[in-house]
């Protein structure tokens, strides 16, 4: 299969070939892996019992679905990614703001997966072979899962939906496997070397947990979901049959690893690591299973995730190819992996990490929704390519390719956010206001779109950033939601 070789330009219909089906298959398949099983384990971590882990994991993701899944609409429409339509809103250079977003975004869970699932390849190939657990060992590993990673990224879209789809089948029947492996050891009896609630009583421990493990999930696909959705035709597909298989793929995808994350966090007594008491606690006969989930789910996801690095920066470097924006990521990517081993606590950084990202993307989530829904979906598509052919003008251009009363509202919205988080070695000013409870998404949403709102008055249906009697291009004709 040829190297993929469109960047963030407009897809042709001919080529948006893919569909709902498709979409479930890429959300389902690339996170059942243990970059993302390791978030069930994060309540645990936090001092939480059973049902309350189960709980803040289940309620985080509905919350964060129910807020992410319609961006996968805007994309449907400008058949670009997601960065790239936010142009609409911020400027066809203001997009820069969700690029940047997108790029940490991935860029962190990029590493975090190649990180934890290294961790516990190595652990296994210890127990079935001898290998050292030196430096040197897990140097190696990591090397070999990112390169593997690279490969898959590199090669773009369509090899990684085919990925996706072997791994929906291959890791659902490993995960169940594990559920056979772990079900002996499996106890909701508390965990003692946990050190009880994190942050010293049950509440605020429960939302640290429910935003740190469950909404961090979602909110990871805000500026991912367009990388798929525009290869899909509106013209072929409904809209809500795509914000339906969001949905579906989204929960699915995160809700199952997450809460065998839980399960196994559990049945391994794994209150303050999580990779090394897995390994330990599987069975002979599951250790091979446990390599290929380590190895190969940790592939599909990252992959993906660096596919989505090399498109953003590839938004942000226009002369870039998406090829050279792909390997010049991924280097960073394996840097903050060998940081993440070598140099960080997994709980803290995790935990610092998701909250910070959140804080930040929130607002840029919420702006690029109002601004879906004013226009009602219709995008000049051709005008949000401006900026990356190097030229000027278009309906989104506003001032010099910056819409700054958008940009401001999310400043407004990340500062306020920044000023609330609780993280392991910072507190928030605003926390005395919410008692302590981390609430930063919620008030970073909630100010950055009151903010845009104010900022930007307009009339409802008027699609974003067009002015009197400009005309739309036909490829961004509206059609029923």
């Amino acid at each position: 299969m040829p190297i993929e070789q469109r960047g963030v330009d407009t897809v042709p219909e001919a080529e948006r070939t893919s569909g709902p089906r498709d979409l479930v298959s890429i959300l389902l398949g690339s996170n059942l892996c243990l970059g993302v099983i390791v978030f069930g384990w994060l309540p645990v971590s936090f001092g939480l019992g059973w049902w309350a882990s189960i709980g803040a994991v289940a309620a985080g993701t509905a919350l964060g679905t129910l807020l992410t899944a319609p961006l996968a609409l805007v994309s449907l429409r400008t058949a670009t990614n997601l960065s790239t339509s936010s142009g609409a809103q911020f400027g066809v250079r203001g997009r820069l703001v969700g690029s940047i977003v997108g790029l940490l975004l991935s860029l962190g869970y990029t590493a975090l997966t190649v990180w934890i699932g290294g961790d516990a390849m190595t652990g296994v190939l210890h127990r079935l072979f001898g290998l050292p657990t030196g430096g040197v060992s897990y140097s190696i590993v990591y090397a070999l899962l990112a390169a593997a990673t690279v490969i898959g990224a590199v090669y773009g879209y369509r090899v990684m939906l085919r990925l996706s789809r072997i791994l929906a089948v291959g890791m659902t029947a490993l995960l169940i496997l594990g559920v056979v492996a772990y079900a002996p050891h499996f106890s909701t009896a508390a965990l003692p070397d946990a050190g009880g609630y994190l942050l010293g009583s049950f509440w605020p421990t429960w939302l640290l947990a429910l935003v740190a493990a469950g909404l961090s999930g979602p909110i990871a696909f805000i500026t991912l979901l367009g990388d798929y959705t525009r290869y899909i035709s509106p013209t072929r597909h409904r809209p809500r049959r795509v914000l339906h298989a969001t949905w579906l793929g989204l929960t699915a995808g995160l809700l199952i690893p997450q809460l065998f994350g839980t399960f196994t966090a559990y049945a391994a007594r794994a209150a303050t690591d999580y990779a090394g008491p897995l390994v330990a606690a599987a069975p002979g006969w599951y250790l091979v299973p446990l390599l290929l989930a380590a190895s190969a789910g940790s592939v599909g996801n990252a992959g993906l995730m660096l596919y989505s690095m090399g498109l953003d920066l590839d938004a942000i470097l226009p002369r870039a190819s998406r090829t050279q924006a792909t390997f010049a990521v991924a280097g960073v990517a394996t840097v903050c992996v060998f940081a993440g081993h070598f140099a960080w606590d997994a709980q803290a950084a995790m935990t610092s990490f998701v909250l910070l990202l959140t804080a930040i993307g929130t607002p840029w989530a919420v702006i690029t929704l109002i601004g879906f829904v004013r226009c009602r979906g219709v995008y000049d598509a051709d005008a949000l390519q401006v900026f990356n052919r190097r030229s000027r003008g278009g309906i989104y251009w506003y001032r010099s390719g910056w819409n700054l009363r958008a940009v401001a509202a999310w400043a407004l919205g990340a500062g306020a956010g920044l000023l609330a988080v609780s993280l392991p070695n910072y507190q928030g000013p605003l926390l005395s206001w919410t008692g302590g409870v981390d609430c930063s998404f919620l008030i970073s949403g909630v100010v950055g779109g009151l903010a845009y709102l104010i900022l930007t008055p307009r009339r409802a249906d008027a699609p974003e950033g067009l002015d009197a009697g400009a005309e739309i291009s036909p490829a961004s004709s509206p059609s029923g939601v």
